[in-house]
């Protein structure tokens, strides 16, 4: 089993999902790291010394961390898209549109 280090910024439904489905994830909160300025090089060493791939939003930091030293537990370095809903809106509104389905019309 892959072992999970998820950063501070690590979006919590996304960990209670992983955990869902039977990963072992640890969290910054859990590990007493959260809200305590940690500095990018120390979260992935935190990782790295208890054998944990580390999870974060912030790819582009830890991507420059990776290229300076390759030698870690490894990263899942995500992005964030704030219009998660309106996405979901957009596909089940062409979900609905391909299987035939027209909105009612609301004209009094």
């Amino acid at each position: 089993m892959i072992l999970l280090y998820a950063n501070e910024n690590f979006p919590i439904q996304v960990v209670k999902e992983l955990r869902r489905l039977g990963c072992d994830v640890l969290t910054s909160q859990e590990a007493g790291k959260a809200n305590r300025a940690v500095p990018d090089a120390e979260v992935l060493a935190f990782a790295t010394e208890h054998g944990r791939t580390l999870l974060t939003i912030n790819r582009f930091d830890f991507l420059r961390l990776h290229r300076r030293d390759p030698d870690h537990a490894g990263m899942i370095l995500c992005s964030q898209d704030p219009d998660v809903l309106g996405q979901g809106l957009a596909y089940s509104s062409s979900n609905l549109k391909c299987s035939g389905y027209t909105e009612p019309s609301y004209s009094d």
